[in-house]
């Protein structure tokens, strides 16, 4: 069954760092046509942003791959990399802090829509914070996000070169996916609840990518809760388990149809966090689907 926005914020508060990311960082409470475009709040930001306070990693990531690292002033509780280890932290996903945020006195805060935060940054932008609404919930998002950021911060080439980057790689890697069969693959982000991939989710669309089958696909939302007994009906041959917490996998690993599978783990963040890193995770997504294959995916 799909989660609504309730279950989703519940879960939101008290889970891991890795389905955090996903769940409440891919999941807006929005619709999909209020997230499809960039939007503003606030008053504009200035011509040359000096301080900048992101509210998930993937937007830190994007900022720190332009060479704009300095002007990150505040991230979210979730971000790990090690640039921005000392910075000040704004809060979470479902719950950042107006407080931390206005303290900071941020030119710019780049927000990705997402459950319990609309309301905190609505409230920001009346104090006079300049937003920038990024939605991430396909690989088009996050290019044009890419984009978005660097005319922000006066860094389109550098911006301009990540996304060609990315573009390149999705290219070879759907050239390469192309002679290889197909396996039918499980995106497992956590095993109780059994959350997995669905339909317009970014894995979904990035296992399409690499030349998989997602066996979730008849699921009716993006990140489902998915039962037992579908599990065992979608008959997969990879597992790719994305999820940080092994609570529950022992039991679904016994299930019928998933004993004989290949279960698989994610080396990296870089497939769960849409942002610059993308094409990085999809090679190794590629080389996890086709073990045998991935001399043929080679730049």
């Amino acid at each position: 069954m799909p989660m609504n926005t309730t279950s989703i914020s519940r879960l939101c508060s008290g889970m891991s760092v890795l389905l955090a990311t996903v769940l409440c960082l891919l999941t807006g409470t929005v619709s999909a046509a209020e997230t499809s475009s960039l939007r503003t709040l606030g008053p504009p930001a200035p011509s040359k942003v000096r301080r900048v306070v992101t509210l998930a990693p993937s937007l830190s990531e994007m900022v720190l791959s332009l060479g704009a690292g300095s002007t990150l002033v505040g991230v979210s509780r979730f971000d790990e990399a090690k640039e921005v280890a000392k910075l000040p932290r704004v809060g979470g996903f479902t719950d950042p802090s107006v407080e931390a945020v206005i303290a900071l006195k941020p030119d710019l805060l780049l927000v990705q829509p997402g459950p319990g935060n609309q309301r905190p940054v609505e409230k920001m932008a009346e104090l006079g914070v300049p937003v920038l609404l990024l939605p991430l919930h396909s690989v088009a998002d996050v290019l044009a996000a890419m984009r978005a950021v660097g005319k922000a911060l006066g860094r389109e080439k550098e911006a301009e070169a990540v996304v060609v980057g990315i573009e390149a790689t999705r290219t070879r890697i759907r050239e390469a996916a192309k002679k290889l069969p197909a396996p039918r693959v499980l995106f497992v982000y956590g095993f109780e609840p059994l959350v997995v991939a669905g339909p317009g989710s970014f894995a979904d669309e990035l296992l399409r990518d690499a030349g998989g089958i997602n066996v979730a696909a008849d699921a009716s939302s993006a990140y489902p809760v998915y039962s037992v007994e579908r599990v065992v009906r979608a008959r997969a041959t990879v597992v790719v388990d994305a999820a940080d917490v092994d609570v529950g996998k022992d039991k679904l690993r016994a299930l019928p149809g998933l004993s004989n599978a290949r279960w698989v783990d994610l080396p990296s963040m870089s497939l769960l966090q849409p942002g610059p890193s993308l094409g990085r995770g999809l090679e190794e997504l590629f080389r996890l689907l086709h073990p045998k294959g991935t001399g043929k995916a080679a730049p």
